[in-house]
């Protein structure tokens, strides 16, 4: 933008610079020619008297005179006898002309001729001729145009100088406003903008810093509503534990307090990540150790329900882009569909491998019957009594730490999911609310075709070559 305003006022500058210097310079030099021939109409008249009244000896001696004075404007007397008093000089058509009582201007090469025809001799009529050269008719101009020149450039330099200051006026504040409109969009809820430049620069900036501090009042808001209404839950969850206590089978008391026990610490779990602000990201686990873990915590159910559980974890260590507790919910979310929405007895694994460009792929498959809903990962949509919530908050859990979630079928027709978790090392993907220009908008479509194309090839060669997409 600041380009584009410099090259604006150059281009406005140079037009009107150019409409009024050029009809200056013809003008200077029109002013110059006639200045020459009025000099030289005014020599020629001088010259009148004396030849009417001088004989001819006296008359050039005066012709001598006057060209010794003036050698730039040559004066020469064609006499009515033929005789030429002066310079030689060609009898021109136009000194013929002259001679019969003429007086002109007449342009010849190598400059002007002012022509004065003398009347009332005895042997006829002279001509007076005096030859003004096109140096003495341009005499001054060139230096005129370059005095000229260098006052338009002088301008015009200080065109682009008070442009820059105002184009700099006008675009710090743009990209002061631009830096936090990205931060808002980067999670980070403190960013402002300076409200500074014009008056709509400012009360733009003066709309964005109220919607930030109404987005963070939301969200406030949002949280302090979901903490009070999980704290709600804990009444009846005293209730229910009284009622637990009160059972007199002592190891089904010890099972039932156990189970409130568990549902009360998750109730302060969400309670405290209700009340937690939004972060910016960065943490960073191990996604090999948080699947062992919870393999082993589903393993239980799974011998309970005669279910065959495979786990493999590469041996290497996995750093991924995502909290612990970020990855357990994923592990969690994925196997608590497989025991939810398939029969008892049909196997599960579970796989963990590293990914080319860093990161984990972890691929869940089973032996169910597959996926029933069109898209299960669209929000709050599900054929089989849930909420329809879980693989999509998989799908942010991956999303946010710079992967993508894909679903497919196992070679035994069940389903499968395979969540690419980021590198731990590389930021996470953001969406930018800013429009691409133009010209690059193909080109990054041709390149975000290419990762995703390159993604999916990654993923089949790790999912197995019996496993097809949806």
């Amino acid at each position: 933008m600041r380009l584009r305003i410099i090259l604006l006022v150059i281009a406005i500058s140079s037009l009107i610079l150019v409409s009024f210097l050029v009809p200056l310079a013809l003008l200077l030099r029109t002013s110059a020619a006639d200045q020459a021939k009025s000099s030289a109409t005014i020599q020629t008249q001088w010259m009148v008297p004396l030849v009417a009244t001088l004989d001819e000896p006296s008359l050039r001696l005066a012709v001598a005179r006057v060209n010794a004075q003036n050698k730039s404007q040559p004066v020469t007397v064609f006499m009515p006898d033929g005789q030429t008093l002066g310079p030689p000089a060609q009898r021109s058509p136009a000194v013929q002309l002259a001679a019969h009582g003429r007086s002109f201007a007449a342009n010849v090469r190598g400059g002007v001729e002012m022509l004065v025809a003398v009347q009332g001799l005895p042997q006829g009529t002279a001509v007076i001729r005096t030859f003004v050269p096109d140096s003495r008719l341009t005499r001054g101009v060139v230096h005129a145009w370059v005095v000229l020149g260098g006052i338009g450039l002088g301008l015009l330099g200080l065109s682009v100088i008070v442009s820059a200051l105002m184009a700099r006026s006008l675009v710090r504040p743009l990209r002061a406003l631009a830096h936090a409109s990205e931060a808002l969009a980067a999670g980070d809820l403190s960013a402002r903008a300076p409200i500074e430049g014009a008056p709509e620069i400012r009360q733009v900036s003066t709309g964005l810093n109220r919607l930030a501090v109404r987005i963070g009042e939301l969200l406030a808001h949002e949280r302090e509503t979901v903490a009070d209404l999980s704290h709600r839950l804990r009444t009846p969850l005293t209730a229910l534990r009284i009622d637990a206590e009160s059972l007199r089978d002592d190891e089904e008391m010890a099972r039932v307090i156990n189970d409130v026990d568990g549902l009360t610490r998750t109730m302060n779990e969400i309670i405290r990540e209700a009340r937690r602000p939004t972060d910016g990201g960065g943490t960073a686990c191990d996604a090999g150790d948080v699947v062992r873990g919870r393999g082993a915590f589903w393993r239980a159910l799974a011998e309970d329900q005669e279910r065959q559980m495979t786990v493999e974890v590469a041996p290497a260590g996995l750093p991924v882009r995502a909290s612990a507790k970020d990855v357990a919910a994923c592990v969690d979310i994925l196997l608590e569909n497989v025991f939810a929405h398939t029969p008892e007895g049909a196997a599960l694994a579970i796989r963990v491998s590293s990914r080319a460009g860093g990161g984990a792929w972890l691929v869940v498959t089973d032996e169910g019957p597959g996926f029933s809903d069109p898209d299960p990962t669209l929000r709050g949509i599900s054929s089989g009594g849930s909420t329809g919530l879980g693989l999509d908050i998989a799908r942010r859990i991956a999303e946010n730490s710079g992967g993508t979630l894909m679903l497919g079928y196992s070679p035994q027709g069940g389903g499968a999911v395979t969540v690419g978790l980021g590198p731990a090392a590389s930021p996470a993907r953001q969406e930018r609310h800013i429009l691409p220009r133009p010209r690059l908008l193909t080109r990054r479509r041709r390149a975000e075709d290419a990762r995703l194309a390159a993604e999916l090839a990654e993923w089949a060669a790790i999912a197995g070559p019996d496993l097809s997409t949806r």
